[in-house]
């Protein structure tokens, strides 16, 4: 199901929003707690507009160019810091000691992360030799494409581009594989999509790095080119953004890159540049 892009974090703003109403406000003047709620999403919504300003009217490679001088603007985490930045951003909304592995569903302690069976680590949804930019501070270590995931999976996985089909992945249910592609359980294709097209977006050859490309191959190898893109649209509309994965935005946004993934907040954008 869809819902408001601003709702997942709008009850944040809500309550600040709250401790600034008089106790004693005059008749005529007080507002109601339903009053405020209802602001909140509003100046919330309010404020993403205002971050896209510059995009506001644009579409194909216009409007890539303008989201790309938008987001390039960002705070960076080293890989030693992306450890503990995934214990927030994919933390389970059930249980906060636990994150939400990408691709296997399974809610698992924070405290489990390393190189063991069991264990999770950093997938990089990008696979980092795609551009060859490995760990460095940089595409190697942007949230926007970095999530806890099994570290078996994580192996299976490998560089492979996304595709359908194969066999069932081990401890990974509803994602498949064969020898040249990969493909994630249905509620996080979209997720799948918009994090490599918010790649395809940020990096674009500037700050030293390879220019990353969205095609609509697999066997892409150590080319700056992930594909599928006929199949990565199709994500994008039968997987609408949820709550997750408007809160992990929101979080990145507020407390490490502070810079946001476009896709989620307007997925229609999609079409629009591809």
């Amino acid at each position: 199901m869809k819902i408001s892009r601003t709702a997942p974090w709008a009850a944040g703003l809500a309550a600040a929003a709250l401790l600034l109403i008089p106790a004693s406000a005059s008749a005529g003047q007080q507002r109601t707690t339903a009053d405020v709620a209802e602001a909140a999403p509003q100046a919330a919504a309010t404020s993403v507009d205002a971050y896209y300003a510059a995009a506001e009217g644009k579409t194909g490679a216009a409007l890539k160019s303008a989201l790309h001088a938008i987001i390039k603007n960002q705070s960076r985490v080293s890989y030693d810091g992306v450890w503990n930045a995934l214990k927030v951003t994919d933390q389970d909304p059930a249980n906060p000691n636990n994150v939400i592995l990408v691709y296997s569903g399974r809610s698992q302690s924070k405290y489990t992360n390393g190189g063991g069976v069991n264990d999770w680590n950093r997938e990089h949804v990008w696979a980092k030799s795609h551009g060859d930019f490995g760990t460095v501070t940089g595409p190697g270590t942007d949230l926007h494409h970095l999530r806890p995931e099994d570290v078996t999976v994580n192996s299976t996985r490998g560089n492979k581009d996304f595709d359908m089909g194969g066999s069932p992945v081990s401890e990974a249910p509803g994602s498949y594989t064969d020898a040249d592609s990969f493909e994630p359980r249905n509620a996080v294709k979209g997720d799948v999509a918009r994090m490599l097209l918010y790649m395809a977006v940020r990096y674009d050859g500037g700050d030293g790095f390879a220019d990353l490309e969205m095609n609509d191959r697999v066997n892409n190898g150590t080319a700056p080119l992930f594909g599928r893109i006929s199949l990565l649209k199709q994500w994008n509309q039968m997987d609408p953004p949820d709550a997750f994965e408007q809160r992990r935005n929101q979080v990145i946004y507020d407390t490490y890159q502070h810079n946001r993934n476009p896709f989620i907040d307007h997925p229609e954008w999609v079409n629009s540049i591809w």
